[in-house]
């Protein structure tokens, strides 16, 4: 293979954003694809063989697109356009960072950072109960909040209603001081953090005054019927099969509903069937019903997370296979 050097021009803001600190996003390149990447003249040279030169070349300029639309340049935006840039797909990371949801209430963008967030979105905007499923660290509820806020502010439904099951907590939570909601307020806390970082703890207390956004647990929707309402299931793989049902049979005229869930991580009691597992064998194939697998690849926290959420994956198909192995001997 013929080795050719690909002159690129950038400016020095973005370069330096880019090249990361002490350059460890530039090294990340040079790794992965077998070049060099150096700072000449105020220009990038990327030397190397041929194909891998220009799959860099085309990385840096999608990240170019990206900080010259005011974005940081993150160790995770580097890693998803590596891996896009190996099958090929580099260029989609622009496309990804073009949808933006709504912006926090310091002004930042809430976006999709990978295919899998993307799709994800794109699937919440055009069926009426989408269920996100995935590991940690996907986005899954925090895109589902964005999506509700953004839908609220545009007075396309009038409340937001979030719920989680707190069947796990069982009996313990007789054993807390306060009364129920200071006993159910610190299970229910990840969703009032997402609240308050999106819209602002102020407007958020006033909202829920006014009960146009409430936050319960899934055993005060029993009994309801919940129209032109944002509804959003989060933890679903802990509601039994009755809860689910129970809960997708309240939902009424221009209401939507998100249903996020990880079936890796079920704290219900042994022997006991979830009821986001049920949920995907039995409304599969129902118009309207949308489902999204989302993959250690969409994990947008610390890059360490990704690689844990990927070692468990591995480790768990490989002791489904053993147990098969095992299985199949007797």
């Amino acid at each position: 293979m013929s080795e050719i050097s690909i002159k690129v021009d950038m400016p020095t803001e973005h370069m330096q954003k880019i090249f990361g600190m002490n350059d460890a996003y530039v090294k990340k390149l040079e790794n992965d694809f077998h070049v060099t990447v150096v700072d000449r003249n105020g220009s990038v040279v990327i030397t190397g063989e041929e194909n891998a030169a220009q799959k860099v070349n085309s990385i840096l300029n999608q990240l170019t697109i990206l900080s010259e639309r005011g974005n940081e340049i993150e160790e995770q935006s580097v890693d998803y356009a590596i891996t896009m840039g190996k099958e090929e797909n580099e260029e989609v990371l622009s496309e990804i960072d073009s949808d933006c949801i709504c912006h926090t209430v310091n002004g930042k963008a809430i976006k999709p950072k990978t295919l899998g967030q993307k799709k994800y979105v794109d699937a919440i905007r055009n069926n009426m109960i989408v269920f996100g499923l995935g590991p940690a660290g996907t986005g899954k509820t925090y895109l589902a909040m964005a999506m509700a806020i953004t839908a609220f502010k545009n007075d396309e439904v009038s409340r937001i209603i979030l719920t989680r099951p707190a069947i796990e907590a069982g009996e313990k939570l007789g054993f807390l001081p306060g009364d129920l909601q200071s006993k159910v307020d610190p299970y229910l806390r990840p969703l009032y953090d997402a609240l308050y970082q999106i819209m602002g703890a102020e407007s958020f207390m006033k909202n829920m005054e006014k009960g146009l956004i409430e936050v319960a647990p899934l055993a005060y929707m029993r009994g309801r019927t919940l129209d032109n309402a944002y509804i959003i299931l989060d933890e679903a793989q802990n509601t039994t099969p009755a809860q689910m049902k129970m809960f997708l049979t309240r939902i009424g005229f221009g209401s939507k509903v998100i249903i996020t869930g990880d079936s890796s991580q079920k704290d219900l009691p042994s022997g006991t069937k979830s009821g986001l597992d049920v949920a995907q064998k039995v409304l599969g194939k129902i118009e309207d019903i949308a489902f999204c697998n989302l993959t250690s690849r969409d994990v947008v926290r610390h890059p360490l997370v990704q690689k844990i959420v990927k070692a468990y994956d591995d480790f768990e198909a490989k002791e489904k296979y053993r147990s098969k192995k095992e299985y199949g001997k007797r």
